[in-house]
C-alpha cells in the first residue's frame, strides 16, 4: 500500500525513491511485523484467556507437559495479523507471487482454525486425518495451479532444480502440479508435527524464511541469478518483502512463545506458516532444497513415520516417544535444552542450504 501510494510521488519528493528498493521495504516489513506482534501480543493473550481458549494436553504425552494445560492456544492468529499487515503495507500487493503467498496463509489458516475449533469444542481430537488431508490437498492444488498461471512462460515451469547438480533439472510435465501440491501439504504437516515444545517450531520457521529471503532476492535479480546459475524470475524478488514480514512476525511471537510459553500457535499458526513455506519454495523453484532448509521439520516427520512403521510391523518402538523432540525429553534433556539445540541444528541446515547457491 505504501509502495503504491508513495513511490509514484518520488518524482516530486526524491526521498520517496527509497520505496523503490526491495531491501528497504523488506527491512521495514520485518520491523513493522515485529512491532505489531510485540504490541498486540498481550492483548491477544488476554483475549484468548477470556474466551477460555486453552491447550488440551494428551494423557499419553510426556508427564512434564501436564503443567501446560490451559495455556492459551491459537496464538497463530497473532502471527497471521503481524505478517499480513506489513505485507500489505510494504510489498507490491498486486504482485502475483505476493498474492499467492497471502492466499496460501489464508487457506491453510482456515483449515488449521477449524481443526483447532473441533478440538477446543470437545469434538474428538479435531478433524479426522483424511478430512484434513483432503482439505490440505485441495488448498495445495489451488496454490500450485495459481503459481503455474502466474509464472506463465517466464521460467521452466514444470522443471525441478536439484541442489548440488548444475545441469540436473528433470521436467515433471503433467506431474508437476501434484508434486508442487505435495510439497506444500508436506510442509504444512511437518511444521505442525514439530510444534510440540515451547518455541520449537517458530525458531526453524524464521530461520527457513531468512533463507528464502535470500533465494527470492537473488532469483529476482538478473545479475545475481546469472552469476549463481539459478532460475531468474523477475517478479519473484517482491516475495522477499513477504518473507521478511514472516521473519518479523515469528520473532515477535517467540517473545511470548519461548519457554515457559505464554501462548501456543495452535494449528491455525503452524499450518499457515508451513503451507506458506512450501508455497514460497515452489514459487522460488527451490522445492527440493526445502528438505534441507526445513531439515528439522523433515527429521521430526521421519521420526513419526519410522516409529509408526516399526511398531506396526515389529511391535517395537525405535524412539522412546515420537516426534523426535519427545524422545530427547524422555532421555532427560530439559525442554529449553532440546529447543535451543534443535535451533542450532536448524541454523546448520540453513547454512548448507545457502551453500547450494554456489555449489552447482
Amino acid at each position: 500500500m505504501l509502495y503504491h501510494l508513495l513511490y509514484p510521488l518520488s518524482d516530486t519528493f526524491s526521498a520517496l525513491n527509497v520505496f523503490r528498493y526491495i531491501t528497504f521495504r523488506s527491512i521495514y516489513a520485518l520491523l513493522t511485523a515485529l512491532a505489531i506482534a510485540l504490541i498486540m501480543g498481550p492483548m491477544v493473550i488476554r483475549w484468548l484467556k477470556a474466551k477460555n481458549i486453552g491447550e488440551k494436553i494428551r494423557s499419553d504425552g510426556p508427564k512434564s507437559h501436564q503443567s501446560k494445560k490451559g495455556t492459551p492456544t491459537m496464538g497463530g492468529i497473532l502471527i497471521i495479523i503481524s505478517l499480513m499487515v506489513p505485507t500489505l503495507l510494504w510489498a507490491d500487493f498486486l504482485n502475483g507471487y505476493v498474492l499467492i503467498a497471502m492466499m496460501t496463509v489464508v487457506l491453510f489458516s482456515i483449515i488449521g482454525f477449524y481443526d483447532d475449533y473441533m478440538k477446543l469444542t470437545g469434538r474428538g481430537s479435531g478433524m479426522s486425518g483424511w478430512t484434513k488431508l483432503g482439505l490440505q490437498a485441495g488448498a495445495g492444488l489451488m496454490v500450485a495451479g495459481a503459481v503455474y498461471m502466474v509464472q506463465g512462460g517466464a521460467t521452466e515451469i514444470t522443471s525441478v532444480h536439484i541442489p548440488f547438480f548444475k545441469n540436473l533439472h528433470p521436467d515433471l510435465g503433467v506431474f508437476y502440479l501434484p508434486f508442487a501440491a505435495l510439497v506444500i501439504v508436506a510442509s504444512a504437516n511437518a511444521v505442525n508435527l514439530t510444534d510440540g515444545l515451547d518455541g520449537l517450531a517458530i525458531g526453524p520457521i524464521f530461520i527457513a524464511f531468512l533463507v528464502y529471503m535470500v533465494f527470492c532476492y537473488t532469483e529476482g535479480h538478473a545479475g545475481f541469478a546469472k552469476y549463481l546459475n539459478i532460475p531468474h524470475i523477475g517478479e519473484l524478488s517482491e516475495l522477499t518483502v513477504f518473507c521478511a514480514a514472516v521473519v518479523g512476525a515469528s520473532l515477535g511471537f517467540v517473545w511470548f512463545n519461548f519457554y515457559p510459553a505464554m501462548v501456543f500457535m495452535g494449528n491455525v499458526g503452524s499450518q499457515a506458516l508451513g503451507g506458506a513455506l512450501g508455497a514460497v519454495a515452489v514459487m522460488a523453484k527451490q522445492e527440493v532444497v526445502l528438505a534441507l532448509v526445513g531439515g528439522i521439520f523433515v527429521v521430526e516427520t521421519l521420526s513419526v513415520i519410522i516409529q509408526v512403521v516399526s511398531y506396526k510391523s515389529t511391535g517395537k518402538r525405535v524412539f522412546k516417544m515420537a516426534p523426535l523432540h519427545h524422545h530427547f525429553e524422555q532421555l532427560g534433556w530439559p525442554e529449553p535444552q532440546v529447543i535451543v539445540r534443535f535451533w542450532v541444528v536448524a541454523i546448520v541446515f540453513a547454512m548448507i542450504s545457502l551453500s547450494t547457491l554456489k555449489l552447482r
